[in-house]
């Protein structure tokens, strides 16, 4: 019996990878004060299921193109007739919207509704947990590819732009990289929860880290932490896994700024 026999380890394995992807995209995300560009590829992705069983092709694909052509529109639209937060807003709430009607006009869709909100990680299969391994491992190395120049266009642009990077291109690729983990993430925590998988572990490691690596690494630390102790209060309580990972990753943000105070108080 192999290891992804068993269904808790396929779920520990794909939540882990989801979340050590998630950890240091997240960062930026708080570092660009992003949130809400989450919950519009999150949205966009329901769209893109429905895609997906309309034109009978594999989820992950009809996901993928959809958070992608989404993340591509809100970084080349932003800032030229609304303002960004506007512009998701906007982005977001019809994405959802779409991807709800579509799915009501497909036959059986509506008995995986609740799953692609909320999630299932429970239920992953063999192929979802390659699937996320895949997604997860193409938005790290597109992460790690930019790494510098996403790091200065994000602390400084005008810095940025006078090393000869493109501010603007630099934000694509996040947006990219994001699109990737939303595509792959789907199944673990669902459309709804997959903004606080990337927001919450980076927060909590801000306020332990003293560098920007260090607290990327802290994040993806944090992330994995919270996916095998949502998992372990699921099984003991009988509780939803998905809903009970972002608790566990709440209650670590609790404790990093309670260690922070604690580090000052000892400090002064």
């Amino acid at each position: 019996m192999g290891l992804l026999d068993d269904f808790l380890a396929r779920a520990a394995i794909a939540g882990v990878a989801a979340a050590l992807a998630a950890g240091p995209l997240g960062c930026f995300v708080v570092w660009r004060r992003m949130a809400y560009f989450g919950d519009a590829t999150a949205h966009a992705a329901i769209l893109g299921v429905a895609a997906s069983l309309a034109l009978e092709i594999p989820v992950f694909a009809g996901v993928l193109a959809l958070a992608g052509l989404m993340a591509a529109a809100v970084a080349l639209s932003a800032g030229r007739s609304y303002a960004a937060d506007t512009l998701l807003g906007v982005a977001a709430h019809t994405a959802l919207a779409a991807g709800l009607v579509a799915m009501a006009f497909l036959p059986g869709a509506r008995l995986d509704l609740m799953g692609y909100l909320f999630g299932d990680i429970l239920a992953v299969s063999k192929g979802d947990v390659w699937t996320i391994l895949f997604g997860a491992a193409a938005a790290l190395a597109l992460l790690a590819w930019r790494w510098t120049g996403l790091l200065t266009a994000t602390l400084s642009p005008d810095l940025a732009a006078a090393e000869g990077r493109d501010p603007a291109r630099e934000r694509l690729i996040l947006m990219l990289a994001l699109a990737f983990l939303v595509a792959a993430a789907l199944k673990v925590v669902g459309a709804l929860l997959i903004t606080a998988l990337l927001v919450i572990p980076a927060a909590a490691a801000r306020a332990v880290s003293p560098t920007p690596e260090r607290m990327a690494l802290a994040a993806a630390l944090i992330g994995a932490g919270s996916v095998l102790g949502g998992l372990g209060a699921s099984w003991t309580w009988d509780a939803p896994a998905g809903p009970s990972v972002v608790l566990a990753a709440s209650a670590a943000l609790a404790l990093a700024n309670l260690a922070a105070v604690l580090r000052r108080a000892l400090r002064g």
